[in-house]
């Protein structure tokens, strides 16, 4: 029979089991918003870029190198993000960077030239890359927690976010100018901003459960190592090929955003609306493989995850751009958004278990590097060859991926299993 003081220790064990898993809850859901702060400010923004053309008098090349200030912003930030987020912490960084993303969406608008455009895009772009870093490398910290791989679940948050963003854009369009629809956007961002920021800021970075790193594997499959496993030249050399990842994925998205309705309006005849339902169709399935995308590691494992979601990424992507009609394609395109849509959030949540934010932060560069690459890329090949010929290197870097994955697929397992 058990003595009161064994009693009284369990119940209170009990209860602060409780309270760690509430705390969990609360961590994810915060983490969760800004996420989908990200894709829907982001996508607000990208939706009023013709009006705040026009208000600028941009040409087509100005306005080029204007929103080049985003891609410099974001590039220049990421980096020097994984190193305050060691020294500030995870979760400061986060709130940080949320308020100086949501709050200078309102910037563009108030500028009258290419010039002034582009040095607040800057600014921009320089919150938008270090929120990318800091939030992804507070989700780390939770899934170590959690030891469940349930970064694809953040990723469809953004996926989300930007839906709602772009789907809210086109129907204020005609009804807002770009000054009032953003300052509303920063002051929505700032509000959930400040919300999620709460939470963040009151709760403690989670601690791993039974002082190990995230279950990167389930199933059949070996777990991830803890950082500590790995040899610094070793995990440093797993951080790049997890960026390489990053990179074929988040070309290919990239490449879908600026040329998928073109491919369909121009190579297959496809009316404006439909031409633009390709990257909807797109983004959709994109959104749902990361809905579920928990469930397929736990069943998959990460490792073969990444190799069925590049091989599938790839089929998808040679039918949507070699197929002879607007349906087929359409059907290729959805494939290929199911086949991408875990790669990129698996390889950001496997660079930082490794090494922590500069994990994080090396991977995510080599991922948006990735994204700027694309478009420009293949517009270069449509212009030697033709569209549909440069629409296959989507496939031909997502099979790549898929090697790297299988390749590597024993290097990444703790010695011993």
């Amino acid at each position: 029979m058990p003595t009161p003081n064994k009693t009284r220790t369990a119940i209170l064990a009990a209860r602060g089991s409780v309270t760690a898993d509430r705390d969990l809850a609360r961590l994810r859901a915060a983490i969760t918003a800004f996420f989908f702060l990200d894709g829907f400010v982001f996508a607000g923004w990208v939706a009023r870029i013709p009006a705040i053309k026009d208000q600028t008098s941009a040409s087509e090349g100005a306005l080029g190198l204007a929103l080049l200030g985003v891609s410099a912003g974001g590039t220049a930030t990421m980096m020097a993000t994984g190193r305050l987020c060691r020294r500030f912490g995870n979760h400061p960084t986060t709130v940080a960077a949320g308020v100086l993303f949501a709050g200078s969406v309102a910037l563009p608008p108030l500028t009258h030239s290419a010039l002034a455009l582009g040095l607040v895009l800057l600014v921009f772009g320089t919150g938008f890359g270090a929120l990318n870093v800091a939030m992804n490398s507070a989700a780390v910290d939770l899934i170590a927690a959690l030891r469940r791989p349930v970064m694809p679940s953040f990723h469809a948050a953004f996926s989300l976010g930007g839906m709602a963003g772009a789907g809210l854009g086109g129907l204020l369009a005609d009804h807002l100018s770009p000054t009032r629809h953003l300052s509303l956007l920063a002051v929505f961002g700032l509000l959930l901003a400040a919300a999620a920021g709460r939470t963040l800021i009151s709760l403690p970075v989670p601690a791993p459960r039974d002082g190990a790193g995230p279950a990167a594997e389930s199933g059949n499959a070996a777990a991830e190592p803890s950082p500590g496993a790995q040899r610094p030249g070793r995990a440093r050399w797993l951080v790049a090929v997890f960026g390489l990842i990053a990179l074929c994925t988040a070309y290919g998205e990239g490449a879908m955003a600026d040329w998928a309705a073109l491919h369909l309006h121009q190579d297959l005849d496809a009316s404006a609306g439909l031409a633009a339902a390709g990257y909807s169709v797109f983004a959709l399935m994109m959104a749902v493989g990361r809905l579920t995308g928990t469930a397929l590691l736990e069943r998959l494992g990460q490792t073969r995850a990444l190799i069925v979601g590049g091989t599938t990424a790839a089929a998808g992507m040679l039918l949507g751009s070699l197929a002879p009609t607007v349906w087929l394609a359409l059907l290729g395109f959805a494939v290929t958004g199911l086949g991408l849509a875990n790669l990129f959030p698996v390889a950001i949540a496997r660079a930082g278990a490794l090494t922590g934010p500069g994990g994080v932060a090396a991977a995510s560069t080599l991922g948006y590097g990735g994204m700027l690459l694309g478009p420009p890329t293949i517009g270069f090949l449509a212009g030697w060859y033709s569209l549909p010929i440069a629409l296959t290197t989507v496939a031909a870097l997502a099979a790549v991926a898929a090697m790297v994955a299988y390749g590597t697929r024993n290097v990444v397992r703790p010695a011993g299993n």
